[in-house]
């Protein structure tokens, strides 16, 4: 039988803990920062778990 095959594009957003827990990074942290406050910049750093709506796509497509 073929294998599945994870997607490439979950694999490079999503990280997955020993606890199952699928983690994300905050999004809007790319460009024109210039212009946004520091305080902005600062509250989109680090890593926040996923949505509880959107846990059971991104684990079918990272294949757990």
């Amino acid at each position: 039988m073929p294998k599945n095959k994870t997607h490439s594009g979950a694999k490079k957003r999503f990280r997955v803990t020993g606890t199952g827990k699928i983690l994300r990074e905050k999004a809007g942290k790319r460009h024109n920062l210039e212009k946004k406050p520091s305080k902005v910049t600062r509250r989109m750093t680090g890593t926040v778990e996923l949505a509880k709506s959107d846990q059971q796509r991104a684990k079918k497509m990272l294949g757990l």
